[in-house]
């Protein structure tokens, strides 16, 4: 079986995100891009099917700083291929001309199921893996928490509100979108990634000129603009309970 994991960077929102001179963009000049976390999942869920079916497990992503490092601590933890797809890829690079890239890409490994994050906090138009199924014309189930292979078939487990699980069999190939793997994203030491930096090959691949239409036209960024505090109630029960009643006549809400 062939699985393919495609992953995107996303801004490390650790690190305090400002707005450029422009108004209308991130300043990326500092910026710090770690893997979005639900790809990462997805990569787990890869690792999990390959070793419980067998198999070969191919990591794609986009040729922007970091990337590397993402790949070959993939290979470090247990993928087989790595494709860096190189071309006019930014840090804000919109889902559209991801999908439509990644999708270019596909033509020659001929997956039988492709895995991706469900979602990412930059998404502004879309996830990627819908976006993905609709180029490849193949057929996409989200909020993914566990795969298990039934013949040509994989069974597909899905999470609901209210707590409820449900069970999908969908046939493939077909494109994921992974909540969370069956069990957390492993750990892997920085000696084996380093190691992993001196033995694995990545495999470069040029991408065609991105289309960018479909994407969001930011008109403005600002950082939200501050309200008025809150008012503390102090004192005992009783005069709190009657300042309360206070402010909801106040405010006709009684």
């Amino acid at each position: 079986m062939n699985i393919v994991v495609v992953v995107k960077l996303v801004p490390d929102l650790v690190e305090e995100i400002e707005i450029d001179g422009d108004g209308k963009t991130v300043d990326t000049t500092f910026m710090r891009l770690i893997i979005n976390e639900p790809d990462d999942h997805a990569i787990e869920q890869a690792i999990i099917l390959k070793e419980r079916e067998g198999g070969e497990v191919t990591v794609v992503g986009p040729g922007v700083e970091d990337i590397d490092g993402v790949l070959f601590t993939a290979a470090a933890k247990g993928t087989d291929h790595h494709i860096k797809l190189t071309g006019d890829f930014d840090v804000e690079v919109n889902n559209h001309a991801l999908a439509r890239a990644f999708a270019a890409a596909m033509s020659e490994v001929q997956p039988d199921m492709i895995l991706t994050g469900v979602q990412a906090h930059n998404d502004m138009d879309g996830a990627l893996g819908p976006l993905m199924a609709e180029y490849l014309e193949m057929p996409y189930i989200g909020y993914v928490s566990g795969v298990a292979m039934e013949g040509e078939t994989c069974i597909v487990r899905k999470e609901f509100p209210g707590g409820l699980i449900g069970e999908m069999q969908v046939n493939l190939p077909a494109v994921l979108g992974i909540q969370s793997a069956e069990s957390p994203p492993r750990y892997v030491a920085v000696s084996k990634v380093r190691q992993a930096m001196k033995t694995v090959a990545l495999d470069e691949q040029t991408s065609p000129a991105l289309d960018r239409s479909g994407g969001p036209t930011v008109s403005r960024m600002f950082q939200p603009e501050s309200g008025e505090r809150a008012e503390m109630i102090e004192g005992d029960i009783d005069s709190i309970a009657e300042r309360l009643v206070e402010i909801l006549r106040t405010s006709d809400v009684l």
